[in-house]
């Protein structure tokens, strides 16, 4: 069992996230990447806690994540409303991009799992164009079914034995966070579910404009271009994130009135 590295975290409606800038993340990943350590991070926003109340499996992968990244606007607020000052978002295409930078610098090998093979083709060649001398150990584009036992182990043999520091995970949320918790142990590499990371670097679907990113406004851009499938999560779970965030900070006032330490 690898044991979980000492980091503070600060509960946000139950789910535990780092405060932590974009050198620390990027240095932690890096860190691990080099000494090859078995390690997961999950980047989460609303969807993520929401669900991690919903679904005990999920919400035991982010309990035991090795680090859980602040996505979205409202998480990175809550984390500064509860005493970390100046949080700012860190999110998965924006992580998965600063650190292929980093991994070509440094000669950092970066496996590939998940997305359609044509957007994994078209990412890979994105990725190099972007970053001359980037390695990329490998790829794979899993089934849209369950992988037997020796499919499963095939894959962690291929990725051990491609020298990859990191795997990067485009499965989707829970199945990626899933994935990981899985395979933590087995796989010699940090493991990164970053979505939908691997459609933006494709190509395949467009990212918000820079201003609306800069606003916390993502969430609507990505509404607004596949509302018949996205309206009813962000409806439900944006809801569920307000009230239950805003009993959490009415908590947090009122201990810190008391002189008790809320955090």
């Amino acid at each position: 069992m690898i044991a979980k590295p000492a980091m503070r975290s600060v509960s946000v409606v139950g789910t535990p996230i780092n405060p932590v800038s974009w050198e620390e993340a990027l240095g932690i990943i890096q860190h691990w990447a080099i000494e090859r350590q078995s390690r997961y991070v999950c980047i989460c926003n609303v969807h993520s806690v929401i669900t991690a109340r919903q679904d005990p499996e999920f919400n035991r992968v982010v309990q035991q994540s090795d680090l859980n990244t602040p996505d979205g606007a409202p998480i990175a607020m809550m984390l500064r409303r509860l005493g970390c000052a100046g949080q700012r978002r860190i999110n998965g295409p924006d992580l998965m991009w600063k650190h292929c930078d980093v991994a070509a610098r440094t000669g950092t090998g970066i496996y590939l799992y998940g997305g359609m093979p044509a957007a994994l083709s078209a990412l890979q060649t994105r990725l190099v164009e972007a970053f001359p001398g980037l390695k990329i150990a490998g790829a794979y584009s899993p089934p849209f079914r369950a992988l037997s036992a020796q499919e499963d182990q095939a894959i962690v043999d291929a990725i051990n034995a491609s020298g990859a520091g990191v795997v990067w995970v485009g499965l989707g949320c829970p199945k990626q966070e899933k994935w990981m918790a899985a395979h933590r142990g087995r796989i010699n590499a940090v493991m990164v579910g970053v979505g939908a990371a691997f459609d933006f670097h494709a190509g395949r679907l467009k990212r918000a404009p820079q201003w609306m990113r800069n606003l916390g406004l993502e969430w609507m851009h990505r509404l607004i271009s596949d509302p018949a499938r996205l309206w009813k999560r962000y409806l439900v779970t944006n809801s569920m994130f307000i009230a239950l965030a805003s009993r959490q900070l009415l908590r947090f006032r009122w201990s810190r009135l008391l002189g008790k330490n809320p955090v």
